[in-house]
């Protein structure tokens, strides 16, 4: 698969013994759009969280797959573009999360790139998904591609917290576990995934973005503002 911008420097290092998985998903997702089914995101969002500098990573938010809403998945899990409205209830539960959490209000916007300018990934388990089909590329390949790439976030060795959301990112708890160096600052922080189905099983009262901050404090490393409209 390839992108109409470069990745990250220091993501076609991390991902490049992964580029023979990443030319077979890319291979069945433009036959799936052959084939008529609507592939979200945009082609040129698909990858888009690893045009983030992957060196600058020191919080993963890990969800599940995109939005399956036409005009929602922007390529970084959870954010929508500023113009989109109303927004998608996940987002909408994260931003009351949020405001239970620091007292931050929830922003009239689903823009997050106050966040990715501060070093936090959004990254989801699959990259693509047919739309109003959710989970519909699960098992496609993508699986591959975004272990590989917390493995590589893992074993930097610098400080990373990583947030997993949902039954399919808390599978990397293990993964982060065993690459990360044995003395590395590593905080893993587990809970359902903000989805309106599971978000009151587990995802209120989770408390992520102050335990974030409270790691990172703890590191020596700068809390992440996290608030979204800086306006």
């Amino acid at each position: 698969m390839r992108l109409l911008e470069p990745l990250d420097p220091g993501w076609e290092r991390a991902l490049a013994p992964q580029q023979e998985a990443l030319d077979a998903v890319g291979r069945e997702v433009k036959a799936r759009r052959a084939d008529g089914e609507q592939v979200l995101p945009a082609p040129e969002n698909i990858l888009r969280a690893f045009r983030q500098p992957f060196d600058e990573v020191r919080v993963l938010i890990l969800g599940q797959d995109p939005y399956p809403t036409p005009g929602h998945p922007i390529g970084m899990s959870f954010a929508v573009d500023r113009h989109v409205s109303p927004l998608p209830r996940s987002l909408v539960n994260i931003y009351q999360e949020l405001s239970e959490d620091l007292g931050i209000p929830p922003a009239p916007h689903g823009d997050l790139t106050a966040w990715t300018g501060q070093g936090v990934l959004l990254l989801n388990r699959v990259l693509t998904v047919a739309a109003g089909q959710p989970a519909s590329h699960r098992g496609l390949g993508w699986e591959r591609v975004t272990e590989a790439a917390v493995e590589a976030l893992s074993g930097r060795g610098t400080p990373l917290v990583a947030i997993l959301w949902g039954a399919d990112a808390r599978k990397m708890a293990p993964v982060l576990q065993r690459h990360a160096p044995a003395d590395a600052p590593l905080g893993i922080i587990e809970s359902a995934h903000p989805s309106p189905l599971s978000a009151r099983r587990g995802f209120f009262g989770s408390r992520p973005f102050s335990r974030t901050n409270q790691l990172l404090e703890q590191w020596g490393a700068e809390p992440v503002d996290w608030r979204v409209d800086h306006s």
